[in-house]
């Protein structure tokens, strides 16, 4: 017996509607696996990047990144600039890279840097050279002379007002203008009866690191000049620290090149006793900045920029990494130090690690801990060791046939 012709419709409709659900739910299957693995695809592709700004991954340190060693650091006066040298030579120095050195101990400062005064350079033989880091007044088309292209540029500010009085301290006997008067005050209420560009060592008086960075530190402060420059150091310096945030921008550093906590932990060097640090009053400090600002500006810029590198980087994941690496000093200072901290320079039983003592200002420095062991005198040395006489070190190391002798004394050398 037949169906009726209207059951028969509606029994192929029911399965045609089948058919055309069981395609559509395997389609929507298909369609979710292909977008779940285009997902884990681009989850693999951020992991590295992700990843690096994670201090630890299941307590093993991610490394993504290659180590840095070519390395330029613009070494400012007065910001703690030679503890940063410090770390740099103790780094190139144990892997055997090869420093830039100058014939002295600056390059030529205060004029413009030259490929001229880097110690036995020739053009023609094109020597590669993996790290630049004492003193010059910057000037970029000689810089990239000897430097690849693939350098890493960075250098350090501080705070003008505090920059101001430590100069003033340390170059009096250096900067016409701070001859002339007995106080930081008195020169400041009526500088230009004192100051005049062109007088010998004037640079330390007014926009210093304005100066140190290549640019004309008594130039007329207006927007479109500043914003110039500005736009000019940030497009030549991978990174820009501050010396009020040491520690901070060693972290920063050492993300930046791939490097070891190890690699920047450093002692304090170059740096006065309180003694001779005054505290200046706010009239005084307006008169800084309004003296000095080029640099207010310039501070004010890369100070902004800093912490957005923080932001970045981790709140969290910064203070954390700060704290490992005031552990690691403190661990090598109660190693390496006769009294696990620092001393006046009449207190120094090693003359030979004696910090050059400038101007007004004392500076410190260490005795090493008389019971280490070979090789942790020969550690504990190379991070007490003064900027001056680790240079002469370095000197006999990669020029082992000339001499180094030079005497420590030498009225010419700021720092």
């Amino acid at each position: 017996m037949r169906k009726p012709r209207l059951l028969h419709w509606c029994t192929l409709n029911v399965l045609w509607m089948t058919v055309v659900i069981l395609m559509a739910i395997g389609l929507a299957i298909q369609t979710l696996g292909i977008t779940d693995k285009k997902r884990v695809t681009s989850d693999q592709l951020d992991q590295p990047r992700v990843l690096s700004m994670t201090p630890h991954n299941e307590g093993v340190p991610w490394k993504p990144c290659q180590s840095k060693t070519h390395v330029m650091f613009l070494k400012t006066h007065k910001t703690a600039s030679s503890t940063i040298l410090n770390i740099l030579y103790r780094f190139g120095e144990a892997r055997n890279l090869t420093f830039a050195l100058p014939n002295s101990y600056q390059f030529g400062y205060p004029y413009l840097f030259s490929t001229r005064k880097i110690k036995y350079y020739s053009s023609i033989k094109m020597q590669e050279y993996h790290i630049i880091c004492n003193h010059m007044r910057f000037f970029r088309p000689q810089v990239e002379k000897v430097m690849s292209k693939g350098t890493f540029y960075f250098s350090i500010l501080r705070n003008p007002v505090t920059l101001a009085e430590s100069a003033f301290t340390y170059y009096k006997g250096s900067s016409t203008a701070f001859k002339k008067v007995e106080s930081l005050e008195q020169f400041l209420s009526e500088p230009w009866k004192y100051y005049a560009a062109r007088d010998r060592g004037n640079q330390y008086a007014r926009n210093l690191m304005w100066f140190d960075f290549g640019f004309d530190h008594n130039a007329n402060d207006t927007k479109d000049y500043v914003d110039l420059v500005l736009k000019e150091i940030g497009g030549t310096f991978h990174l820009i620290l501050l010396s009020e945030y040491f520690d901070e921008s060693m972290v920063l550093l050492k993300d930046a090149l791939c490097w070891e906590f190890d690699d920047v932990v450093s002692f304090k060097l170059n740096f006065r006793s309180n003694v001779t640090v005054r505290k200046l009053s706010d009239e005084t400090v307006g008169r800084v900045k309004a003296w000095n600002s080029l640099d207010w500006k310039l501070y004010l810029h890369f100070n902004r920029t800093f912490w957005q590198r923080v932001e970045v980087y981790g709140w969290q994941r910064m203070r954390n990494d700060v704290l490992v690496l005031q552990e690691k000093r403190k661990r090598l200072m109660d190693l390496c130090l006769q009294g696990s901290r620092p001393v006046e320079a009449s207190q120094i039983q090693d003359k030979n690690i004696k910090p050059f003592q400038y101007g007004r200002a004392q500076i410190m420095g260490y005795n090493l801990n008389p019971n280490l062991d070979n090789s942790s005198r020969e550690k504990c040395l190379r991070m007490v060791m003064p900027e001056l006489q680790y240079k002469d070190l370095l000197d006999a190391k990669l020029f082992p046939f000339v001499s180094t002798a030079k005497s420590l004394q030498t009225p010419q050398l700021h720092f």
